[in-house]
């Protein structure tokens, strides 16, 4: 109890903040509590997200605070509104559909919205910036980690004082179980702030800190997560990352070494920690998992981030799907009568995108949308709230004018060149074809072909430009699409992105908001704040 008492501080001053007293009350309420963090001055974010709530409560009907038991927050990272439409129309057509009039599963829900994704020093946002405000409720600067925006990057002693307070850490001070789940290395930023105060998202273990960070006390992140204590712990931890976790005189099961200069080996450490956990490192390990008997569930499954949908096959170890984890980490965390909080992030969607390879972007969302549909029919929506979303989107592109049902990986054909499945694809002004789908900057063209190349760097250092020909397999794998703007990486894009939220509070969603409105909705809906203070004091 002595970590989640630390806490009730700022959960006192939160609840103050936003208490509205009756008009008959004429005692003066006592000042907030002193805090570690002063959210009436350095959070504006904050008490603006619980302003746009209330306004909500009085607008909207059957709106009730607290009808969600469980939370489940799903991350597409990467995944703008273009990547939605082309992932759309691809699982369309994988079903022998023109495409477009497909559905994802989240496509089916009755509230949509958008969200602004500008982090507070940049107007085109990285993933630390603003999976901090969808899980804290707090818009920070990009490259900082569970933090307010006062905190400087890379600068340790900076972030001391400036800590925020994350949905995963009310849930479990609520008495709820908890899960993080991601494609990506769970140390990864979109995860990592979940659980981690860092400001400096790089610091995934010790062998990144900085000699400042040392000398101010400062861990990595896959320190914090092994050292999260508040409530029970979280209960349900699967995604890539092993490196960071184990010594780098270590080879892990896949002959990889770790990355750790401190000898610690967390791994080891975890299953100290939770005596009746499970630590699983590979597909037959996780299908051997029986859940109705486990509580405590570490997965590690690559030494770096998890394999792309398309490649995940070629896995040394073998690893589950990202609707698989889903699913597992469902029956585990629903076993427990206060209810759960869970996080699933699609991490890879971002880093196919980085390379230009929307072959790999496009399968890890359709995927992504399975695992959505796996929590739609795991859960009763009565009593929980799923909010699909992305932390920012991507400078993808579909252009030209494809006819109806042309494959959305392929090149243009028009209803005018496209009068039979021969028909040749039309030309640009340059008496070159091209593709629906195009990125403004990056690497550029390449074409590998069907070998799982993954995010391979390419052997020139730019390819920036036009090189399709007519007769290229534009829907393979190993297909990088062209590009505008020459660039060592793709990068992220600064338009908003959809929000699709279904359940209990669903309707805070609506319009358009800050992305720290995720953090509040979900607040409202489960009363996390309140569920905490109360079962703090206890």
């Amino acid at each position: 109890m002595k970590h989640t008492l630390k806490l009730l501080p700022v959960l006192m001053a939160t609840v103050l903040l936003t208490a509205c007293p009756s008009d008959d009350d004429d005692e003066t309420p006592p000042p907030p509590p002193e805090s570690s963090v002063d959210w009436t001055k350095t959070n504006a974010w904050f008490e603006a997200g619980q302003n746009t709530v209330a306004v909500a409560n009085d607008t909207e009907v059957n709106l009730t605070r607290g009808s969600a038991k469980n939370v489940i927050l799903f991350v597409g990272d990467g995944m703008g509104v273009s990547t939605v439409t082309a992932a759309r129309i691809l699982a369309g057509q994988m079903e022998g559909q023109t495409g477009e009039e497909y559905q994802l599963s989240f496509d089916k829900f009755p509230v949509a919205g958008l969200l602004k994704t500008y982090n507070t020093n940049q107007q085109t946002p990285d993933s630390a910036g603003t999976m901090t405000a969808m899980i804290s409720g707090v818009k920070t600067k990009a490259g900082v980690i569970g933090l307010s925006e006062d905190a400087l990057r890379a600068d340790c002693a900076s972030g001391q004082g400036k800590e925020m307070i994350t949905a995963i850490e009310l849930a479990e001070i609520a008495g709820k179980s908890t899960g993080v789940i991601s494609t990506a290395r769970i140390t990864h930023a979109t995860p990592a702030a979940t659980y981690a105060k860092s400001v400096e998202r790089n610091w995934e273990s010790d062998d990144g800190l900085s000699e400042e960070a040392k000398t101010n006390g400062c861990k990595d992140i896959a320190q914090q997560l092994i050292d999260f204590n508040y409530g029970d712990g979280i209960d349900v931890v699967l995604g890539g990352g092993r490196r960071h976790f184990i010594p780098n005189t270590l080879t892990d099961e896949e002959g990889k070494n770790g990355k750790r200069q401190d000898g610690q080996n967390l791994i080891a450490e975890w299953q100290n920690k939770y005596s009746n956990g499970q630590y699983v490192y590979d597909q037959s390990g996780f299908d051997a998992v029986d859940a109705t008997a486990t509580n405590k569930l570490l997965g590690l499954f690559n030494a770096s981030h998890m394999e792309y949908e398309a490649d995940r096959e070629n896995d040394v170890a073998g690893e589950p799907s990202l609707s698989e984890m889903t699913e597992k980490s469902l029956q585990i965390l629903s076993q427990n009568d206060k209810g759960f909080f869970l996080t699933v992030e699609s991490g890879r969607v971002d880093h196919a995108h980085h390379a230009g390879n929307a072959h790999r972007a496009l399968l890890d969302t359709v995927e992504f949308a399975k695992a959505v549909q796996v929590a739609v029919d795991s859960v009763d929506l009565s009593e929980t709230l799923i909010v699909v979303t992305a932390d920012h989107s991507h400078v993808l592109t579909l252009a030209g004018y494809p006819t109806r049902g042309n494959p959305i990986l392929g090149l243009v054909k028009t209803n005018d060149s496209a009068g039979n499945p021969e028909s040749e694809p039309v030309l640009a002004g340059d008496d070159m074809p091209y593709t629906t789908l195009g990125y403004t900057n990056g690497l550029g063209y390449a074409n590998y072909g069907d070998d799982s190349v993954g995010d391979q760097r390419y052997s020139e250092p730019h390819n920036a430009g036009r090189h399709i020909h007519v007769d290229e397999d534009t829907e393979a794998s190993g297909f990088h699409q062209e590009t505008l703007v020459p660039l060592g990486s793709e990068t992220h894009a600064g338009e908003d992105v959809g929000v699709y939220a279904i359940g209990p509070g669903a309707q805070l969603l609506r319009g358009v908001n800050e992305q720290s409105m995720v953090f509040h909705a979900i607040d409202f809906a489960a009363d996390l704040i309140n569920q905490a203070e109360a079962n703090a004091v206890q």
